[in-house]
């Protein structure tokens, strides 16, 4: 490999990024994946790896810094918490805070941006804050905790994410703008208007065209409220500073490269500075007078200059600036450019929507568009900007266009990553791909924000592609279809829907599912003839199997609520059998370490006690999670508690396609973290608002708000379609999250709430049906002599263990293991 920066043929052996952000990791993934071979040293600021700074305010909803994490590539060294405090060009090395010189062959800054303070008298008190860094959210939260009102200043991208923030933790929330409208870099006057009447109807406070005059104290220092300069006095306890940012290039500055008159480093279209041995991406970089500061443009950047520093000739252009989101539940979205000789705009106050497009003064060419409360058309027409349009543009904005309408190959699809129409045809087209997800991991499309995924899905069905919908081998139907024909023809057995439906004689996925769907439409106990013979390992013995071959025991304890006496039973029972105890993030204590010949005993001694089967087992209703509510907590509008236990007992043993959790926070401050489960509820002040389609796993996803404001009797009437809608219609082991992007929110709204399918009565009745007919497992259990035979752990030994085994732990309590007696005895 040449040494690029300077041509001299020498090996290039030593490649370092100062900073490690989404960029410098953009930059150092796609070296490594194209096969570099120096070595990558990366020196980065903060105390932890780079982290998805773009999904930042989801920490606060309840996702941890590891999920947030991305993985440092083999082969790379990467020193955390070391600051770059001097370049030296001619020695060519680096010098950091702790006096450790790296030398380079190549540099990379990738230092981005710093959130700029106004300076205001009082910026600096306790109470005062940025809105950056995992830090930055980790005193935020922790200064929340204390206080009733925050105020964010700044009422752009960040600050109404900030503010999102400020309210999901609690506080009165007030957002100031200099400007005259909010978000004023993204939408015009109209669409401000609109999404301030959205914004105002959530509860925030919303001031534009105002300024602050200072940030004031109370007695003891801290931050009492804002003062605008008219004397009005916001009062808050925490105050967030969101008012943009200014690139950080103080150390190109100080090693004599060349700077931007307003601040940057420049760069030319190969990303390199001044000095051609230096590089800078991302936020910190000027090109052509620019200095961008979203995601996409950044990523490009990085991936140009990886290509430069293994020889190629990529060039940076002047990049889209086309943003969609959503904040504060209401979409956003802007492409293209914010004027034009004609315009054509869509205004519904009573539904908070406003689109407007921008075309030439022949009303052929699009220019751009904005979107305010329904963002629908931006998928569509963003490929457009700058080219002739496909029909008219109020055809376009209120029909979506023609229904066979092209997008040129050229024409990017994902911002983010920049990926063309083009690009993805071509990927789908040479290697075969059927889905989504295999579109994403080809091209990197839809991996970032998400809002091309839509699209990603209407270029596979027009690319061609038969995507298959056979459950297996044996079954040519989709999980979904054969849920109905089970349901319309009555079928009750495997063996008679594979003899009408299927060939052969099943397999390990077909069985599992369809023992799933008689199980969901109340087909009697689940070990009750042939259905036991389809159950999954866990489901054929009540319990969940552990890693060492022991089972766990998990009694129900709905919304966490216990007794005295039943704690104790349980102490009992985890201390007679030996069994490890655990208190898990659902509210409930899970027992380890069980033989399958102890189950039925331990159960009793539950059963007895008024315990019943936690279903922990089964792809079935887990628990639903409360904080303690109005009931004690000083902050709680409703009785999250009340609810919780009511939901768990309504749903429990309810079958479905993947297990289901759920919670209840009783306020605001979301101490239930219901924003991450399947269905959650959050208390307002005028009853129930509902998010679906939030869970965890390797794909962690936040709920989306599916209505609000909803009485107890409307809100369980509401889970009740959701779910069986979810039951009827999702694919084998498809969690909530997957279901809904698939089907896409707006539609199951329309299912649910106005019934545009006609099927919420059967959906009502079929709910009715599973609570009338639930029965405790374990108790059906104990009460059948045939049932109990299942559980021994020889066949030839149905009563008590073969005396020529012995059960010794390998770690007390913790991993028992079986090992032969005579090796005991040796």
């Amino acid at each position: 490999m040449t040494d690029v920066a300077e041509g001299r043929g020498a090996q290039m052996t030593r490649l370092v990024v100062v900073g490690h952000g989404p960029t410098a990791y953009r930059l150092v993934e796609t070296l490594t994946d194209r096969g570099f071979g120096g070595r990558i040293t990366i020196l980065g600021e903060e105390p932890r790896p780079a982290y998805d700074r773009v999904a930042l305010t989801s920490y606060l909803a309840g996702k941890s810094a590891e999920d947030l994490t991305y993985p440092v590539p083999d082969g790379v060294v990467l020193r955390l918490g070391s600051a770059v405090t001097a370049i030296d060009r001619d020695g060519r090395t680096v010098t950091t805070a702790d006096g450790h010189a790296e030398p380079y062959d190549v540099l990379v800054l990738a230092t981005g941006s710093s959130p700029f303070v106004p300076p205001v008298p009082g910026k600096d008190l306790d109470g005062c804050f940025v809105y950056r860094t995992i830090d930055d959210l980790d005193a935020i939260r922790e200064a929340s905790a204390g206080a009733t009102a925050g105020v964010v200043i700044g009422g752009g991208l960040l600050g109404l994410e900030a503010a999102d923030a400020l309210r999901g933790l609690g506080l009165e929330t007030h957002v100031v703008e200099m400007g005259g409208w909010l978000m004023p870099r993204q939408v015009d006057e109209g669409g401000g208007a609109v999404l301030r009447g959205h914004i105002e109807s959530l509860g925030l406070g919303v001031h534009t065209g105002a300024g602050v005059k200072e940030i004031a104290a109370d007695d003891a220092g801290r931050v009492s409220g804002l003062v605008k300069p008219d004397g009005e006095t916001i009062g808050a306890q925490v105050v967030v500073f969101s008012a943009g940012v200014r690139p950080r290039d103080e150390l190109a500055r100080t090693c004599g490269l060349a700077v931007g008159e307003r601040g940057g480093i420049a760069v030319d279209d190969g990303m390199r500075t001044s000095d051609p041995a230096i590089y800078a991406i991302g936020e910190c970089a000027l090109h052509q007078g620019m200095v961008y500061g979203l995601v996409g443009p950044c990523f490009t950047m990085a991936e140009v200059a990886a290509d430069r520093i293994l020889g190629g000739e990529a060039a940076f252009t002047p990049a889209d600036m086309s943003t969609k989101l959503k904040l504060l539940g209401v979409e956003v979205a802007q492409f293209g450019a914010m004027d034009g000789a004609l315009d054509v705009t869509f205004m519904d106050p009573v539904t908070g929507v406003y689109q407007k497009l921008f075309v030439s003064d022949d009303a052929r060419t699009l220019l751009g568009g904005i979107c305010v409360g329904d963002a629908t058309p931006y998928n569509t027409l963003k490929p457009f900007v700058g080219r002739e349009l496909p029909g008219s543009p109020s055809e376009l904005l209120f029909t979506g266009g023609p229904a066979n309408m092209e997008l040129p190959a050229e024409a990017v699809v994902c911002s983010c990553n920049n990926v063309t129409h083009g690009q993805i045809c071509s990927a789908i087209a040479d290697k075969g791909l059927t889905d989504v997800a295999e579109i994403k991991a080809c091209t990197r499309a839809g991996t970032t924000c998400g809002s091309c995924v839509p699209m990603l899905k209407q270029i596979l069905v027009k690319s061609g592609v038969e995507v298959s919908k056979a459950l297996c081998e044996h079954f040519t139907y989709s999980r979904a279809e054969l849920f109905d024909i089970v349901r319309v023809r009555g079928i009750t057995t495997f063996s008679q829907l594979i003899a009408e439906h299927g060939t052969g004689r099943g397999c390990d996925i077909c069985k599992p599912v369809v023992a799933s769907i008689l199980a969901s439409l109340g087909n009697g106990h689940i070990l009750d003839g042939e259905q036991a013979a389809l159950q999954d390992t866990n489901d054929r013995y009540l319990a969940n199997i552990q890693r060492n071959g022991t089972y766990s025991v998990v009694p129900r304890i709905p919304g966490g609520e216990i007794t005295p006496d039943k704690l104790i039973v349980i102490g009992e029972v985890a201390r007679d059998f030996g069994l490890y105890t655990k208190i898990t993030g659902g509210q409930r204590i899970d027992l380890f370490g069980a033989r399958v010949e102890q189950l039925p005993l331990i159960w009793k001694r539950l059963v007895d006690a008024g315990f019943e089967s936690g279903h922990a087992y089964g792809k079935a209703l887990r628990t639903v999670k409360s904080c303690v509510g109005s009931t004690w907590c000083r902050y709680g509008v409703q009785d999250s508690v009340g609810l919780a236990i009511a939901l768990e007992l309504r749903y429990r043993g309810l079958r479905s396609p993947h297990k289901l959790k759920s919670a209840v926070s009783g306020c605001a401050r979301e101490c239930a973290e219901a924003r991450g489960k399947d269905f959650g509820i959050i208390a307002t002040e005028l009853g129930w608002n509902l998010y679906v389609g939030g869970n965890g796993g390797f794909t962690p996803r936040h709920a989306d708000l599916f209505a609000s404001d909803l009485s107890t009797d409307e809100l369980i009437r509401v889970i009740d379609r959701f779910l069986m809608f979810y039951i009827r219609t999702a694919d084998r082991l498809q969690r909530t999250s997957v279901w809904l992007e698939n089907q896409g929110l707006d539609y199951v709204k329309e299912v649910v709430l106005e019934d545009s399918l006609g099927i919420c009565a059967e959906l009502d009745a079929q709910m009715e049906r599973h609570v009338a007919g639930y029965a405790d497992e374990w108790r059906a259990v104990l009460d059948d002599p045939e049932r109990m035979r299942r559980f021994v752990s020889f066949v030839n030994a149905p009563g008590t263990p073969d005396p020529s085994i012995a059960f010794a732990p390998e770690r007390d309590q913790v991993k028992p293991v079986l090992i032969p007696l005579e090796a005991v005895r040796s």
